[in-house]
Order: structure tokens, then sequence, then C-alpha cells
């Protein structure tokens, strides 16, 4: 199966969907099937995306993206400032 990368609207919109699924009796083997994702994607997204707008979660991707870069920009410690 190709992995896909999915953007946090996309994430949001697929969680959004299970919730209805789910609250219309289907199973969550049914739902994950129908979404194309594993039960451990599901509750990994449910964590970090539940409850989130479409809005707040391209930002939250973005202020990961600018640390990740501030990160990379910044000097490292060297070990000799240590005392």
């Amino acid at each position: 199966m190709k992995r896909t990368r999915h953007t946090p609207e996309q994430v949001i919109n697929k969680l959004r969907e299970a919730d209805a699924m789910l609250s219309s009796g289907r199973s969550m083997a049914q739902v994950l099937q129908h979404l194309g994702v594993s039960e451990q994607t599901f509750h990994r997204w449910r964590n970090q995306y539940g409850g989130m707008k479409s809005e707040e979660a391209k930002r939250l991707k973005e202020l990961e993206v600018e640390n990740a870069r501030r990160k990379r920009l910044s000097p490292r410690r060297s070990s000799t400032s240590r005392s």
C-alpha cells in the first residue's frame, strides 16, 4: 500500500468524517478501512488534531516548520562552555 502524507486540513476532515460514521453505527474497522488508515494513525491524529479547526491545524503546522528551521539555525552549545 502506498504511503500518503496528509495535510492537517485533510486529517481534520477525515476525523470529522470518522466521527460521523461512528455515530451512525459503523464499526471502527469499517471506518478505518473507509479512511484508508491504520488504527494507530487514527488515534495519533485524534490526539494531535482532535477538536481543532482547519485554520488552527494549519497554524500549528506552520509553527512546527518554523521551530524546526530555528533549531537548525541556532548555534550549538560547545562542551567547553560548561563549568
